[in-house]
């Protein structure tokens, strides 16, 4: 089945039979029971359904089946930062649980105020919090602040790009997978093409000439009124704008009083060498959301940080007011995960694996016709399959190529259909790195 070039997703799409064969095939009976139970009783979508396996324990990079069988995590729905149950993180959260395992919300106490204070520590101006139990959650209060803040309601933000998958999120959000057929969305959701020179409608090529990010500010100019700019640092594919982009569109945003919210649910905290990820190109926003990994891999748990002078705007309102908003269990564990962080020198470690990896993947790509490009900041990696003569994107071949890496011990997302997309954790070890991408060799050559 060929899919739409505008039903691709950040992840792989499941609109054939290719995964109900699979498990078919692959998947033991006892195993293929639950997979059947599960099917009948959840509601499915094209990015989960039908399910491919059933996990039994996980544990640093390793995900374990129900028949036994050890994977190498390198998808982790972004979560696992620090690898999968880390004892740090499981001690503070059973600490934590064993005297306050919830805070009513009238109510604060001190590992949420704890967290709050270390996340702003990190930053230059951005010193004001809240919490919320995931991300598109945080989205919707970034988005709300910037109407108050600004009193305009109008938002440009980038196709491809996805920040949730609630109506608000969808709706500045820029895949169709996500907006299809759901009717009005938010009024005002401008967008613009994203920085991915693989697709450039600019036709950029290798040389970026930031057209791009000009183009948003020509999209200020004329609307006048855009409440805020908002946009994912990097594209968890990932597409890495160059090091002018952000700072252009900073300009941008001052001179035509728009704010800059920037979205790094999938990779801050340290993923891509920096604690957060605009540190990379100079710049700070007027607002970050970050998400995934701020859980420590166990809870679901988003933050939006804000500067002060925004305060003022927002405290006669109720923005966010959810229930889990300063869950003390949460706070706990994302502060476990930050110590781990700091105490093993992970940012370090990453930055230090990271020319490791680019000499790896550049000799996959220099063995393998197929791979169009490879692209890499930190441990976000991406592998863009392509036919090597007419420049399609190779999505025939990249599922077959993730079937076989499956099998085979390797877990990682298809991201735009055709994109290998690996983010391990960054407690991941040289050894592993090395296994995973000896499957990956392997099964483009059997595939390709």
């Amino acid at each position: 089945m060929t899919l739409d070039k505008n039903m691709l997703s950040e992840g792989d799409v499941n609109l054939d039979n290719r995964r109900e064969k699979w498990v078919k095939s692959h998947i033991p009976s006892e195993t293929r029971g639950i997979l059947e139970r599960d099917a009948a009783v959840f509601l499915h979508q094209s990015l989960s359904t039908p399910c491919l396996n059933v996990l039994e324990s996980c544990s640093g990079s390793t995900i374990t089946d129900l028949s036994g069988k050890e994977i190498l995590d390198f998808h982790g729905n972004y979560i696992h930062n620090i690898g999968f149950s880390h004892p740090k993180v499981i001690e503070a959260v059973t600490k934590q649980m064993q005297t306050l395992s919830f805070s009513t919300r009238r109510y604060t106490n001190e590992p949420a105020v704890k967290l709050a204070e270390k996340l702003t520590s990190f930053t230059d101006s951005l010193n004001r919090v809240l919490f919320t139990p995931g991300g598109a959650e945080a989205i919707g209060i970034a988005l709300k602040v910037a109407r108050l803040v600004t009193g305009r309601h109008k938002t440009v933000s980038l196709w491809d790009s996805f920040h949730g998958a609630t109506l608000e999120a969808s709706s500045i959000g820029g895949e169709a997978m996500f907006r299809k057929d759901m009717g009005p969305l938010l009024p005002g959701s401008e967008h613009a093409p994203p920085s991915n020179p693989s697709e450039c409608p600019f036709q950029c090529g290798n040389e970026c000439n930031l057209n791009c990010a000009k183009y948003i500010d020509y999209i200020l100019e004329k609307e006048g009124d855009v409440a805020a700019v908002i946009g994912e640092t990097i594209r968890s594919t990932p597409f890495i704008p160059p090091p002018d982009y952000w700072r252009t569109i900073r300009k941008a945003c001052d001179r035509h009083g728009a704010l800059l919210i920037l979205d790094e649910i999938p990779h801050a905290l340290g993923r891509t060498g920096k604690i957060f990820t605009y540190k990379h190109y100079g710049i700070e926003p007027d607002m970050v959301v970050i998400g995934k990994g701020l859980g420590g891999g166990i809870f679901p748990f988003a933050a939006v940080l804000a500067r002060d002078s925004f305060n003022d705007a927002v405290k006669k309102h109720a923005i966010g007011h959810y229930t889990h908003e300063k869950n003390p269990v949460a706070c706990a564990a994302a502060l476990a995960m930050i110590n781990v962080i700091e105490q093993e020198g992970l940012i370090e470690r990453v930055c230090s694996l990271e020319p490791y990896v680019l000499e790896i993947i550049q000799h996959l790509k220099n063995k393998h016709p197929i791979i169009h490009s490879v692209r890499n900041i930190g441990l976000m990696i991406g592998l863009e399959l392509r036919n090597a003569e007419t420049g399609e994107k190779a999505t025939g071949e990249a599922v077959q190529v993730m079937y076989h890496c499956i099998q085979n011990g390797l877990n990682f997302k298809l991201s735009m259909g055709s994109t290998i997309n690996l983010t391990p954790p960054m407690t991941v070890k040289k050894s592993e790195l090395d296994r995973a991408f000896s499957i990956i060799d392997k099964a483009i050559s059997e595939v390709c």
